[in-house]
């Protein structure tokens, strides 16, 4: 199995930030997975962050964005941003 935690992150003030996931997802090697994330107070200039935390290692950057998709460029996936910025949703094929 291939255990790995993503998390999403806002380019915001902590105070601000309201991140709503699950603590980590768990697949098998060449598994798709879809893993969403709501993000209810997203302002102008806000971006998303995801990150990848396998275990044993540090977290380590997937990719970003403000809205639309955008693909992966060190994994087979991409990010799509709800069209208004209040959901994202990381998929990995």
């Amino acid at each position: 199995f291939l255990s790995f935690f993503l998390l999403s992150v806002l380019a915001v003030a902590v105070c601000r930030a309201q991140v709503q996931q699950e603590p980590q997802a768990q697949t098998t090697e060449g598994t798709s997975i879809n893993i969403t994330c709501s993000h209810p107070n997203m302002q102008t200039g806000d971006y998303i962050y995801w990150y990848r935390h396998l275990p044993g290692q540090g977290p380590a950057f997937l990719v970003f964005g403000t809205g639309g998709s955008r693909a992966l460029t060190d994994l087979p996936g991409w990010l799509v941003v709800a069209a208004d910025r209040r959901s994202s949703a990381l998929w990995l094929t």
